[in-house]
C-alpha cells in the first residue's frame, strides 16, 4: 500500500526499515532536486516540503514525525536541506553544518543583541551527530560549519558583518534548519543540515543569484549522502 502526503511517498511494505529518514525541504522545487539525487526509490527516505521560515518547517516536520510515529513507522534521522546564502562558499558549493543555529532568538538591549539563552530559558544551537557530520562531508566533500536560521534573510553588507562576528563559524544561512531541528528534538530524533549556496549573504543582487547552480548541486549531494543516511546509525 502507498500513502501519498500532501508533499511525499510514506511507503508501507507492512514491515519497519531499520532506519527511516525524513528529508524536510522548505519549498517543493527543493524537494524534487532532492528526489532527482536519490534516483531509484529508497523505502527508507522520505522527502517532504514543510514550507518557509523556521516556524513553518517546525510545524511541518513535526507533523511529519507524529503521522510517521502514529502509524508504527518512526523515522530515526532528519535532515533539513535547501540552499541558501554562503558566507565565503561560492554559488554551487555544498556545506554541512556542525551547528544549526538561531541567529535572532532573543532581544537586543542597548548593550547590544542577547540570545534567548542568556535570558535563562530555551536553546539557540542544536548540534548534529558528529559522526554524521563526518561521514556526510566526505561523501559529498562539503565544508563544514555553522549554519544559521533566521527569520528575515540579510540583506545588507553591514547585517551580514554583524552576523559573521556574533557567528564566527558561519558558513551559510538559510531559514528553515532551526525549525527541523527543534520537532526533531521534541521526538528525541537526530538531526542534520545540508545547504547548497545559491548567493552571497549580503546585499541583494538577484543578477548573481546561481539558484538553478545550487539546486543541481543539491541533486549532486543526495546522490553522493543516500548510502550514508540508510546506513548511519546514532551509536
Amino acid at each position: 500500500m502507498v500513502v501519498q502526503a500532501e508533499e511525499g511517498l510514506l511507503t508501507d511494505t507492512g514491515t519497519a526499515p531499520r532506519g527511516r529518514v525524513l528529508i524536510a525541504t522548505a519549498v517543493p522545487v527543493e524537494r524534487d532536486a532532492v528526489a532527482r539525487g536519490l534516483r531509484a526509490p529508497h523505502p527508507a527516505i522520505d522527502v517532504v516540503a514543510v514550507g518557509v521560515g523556521p516556524a513553518a518547517a517546525a510545524a511541518g516536520t513535526a507533523t511529519a514525525l507524529t503521522t510517521a510515529e502514529l502509524t508504527g513507522r518512526p523515522y530515526t534521522l532528519v535532515v533539513s536541506a535547501g540552499i541558501g546564502g554562503g558566507f565565503t562558499a561560492p554559488p554551487g558549493a555544498l556545506l554541512i553544518a556542525d551547528a544549526i543555529t538561531a541567529a535572532d532568538l532573543g532581544a537586543e538591549t542597548p548593550e547590544g543583541f542577547v540570545p534567548v539563552t542568556e535570558l535563562g530559558f530555551g536553546t539557540v544551537t542544536h548540534r548534529p551527530p558528529a559522526s554524521l557530520v563526518r561521514d556526510l562531508a566526505a561523501a559529498t566533500r562539503a565544508a563544514v560549519g555553522t549554519v544559521l536560521t533566521v527569520s528575515t534573510v540579510t540583506g545588507s553588507a553591514d547585517r551580514a558583518a554583524l552576523l559573521a562576528q556574533r557567528h564566527p563559524g558561519a558558513v551559510a544561512e538559510a531559514m528553515e534548519g532551526f525549525g527541523v531541528a527543534e520537532a526533531a528534538a521534541a521526538h528525541d530524533v537526530p538531526v542534520a543540515e545540508i545547504r547548497a549556496v545559491s548567493n552571497a549573504v549580503g546585499p541583494r543582487d538577484r543578477d548573481a543569484w546561481r539558484i538553478g547552480d545550487a539546486l543541481a548541486a543539491l541533486t549532486d549531494a543526495f546522490g553522493k549522502s543516500a548510502p550514508v543516511l540508510e546506513s548511519w546509525k546514532n551509536t
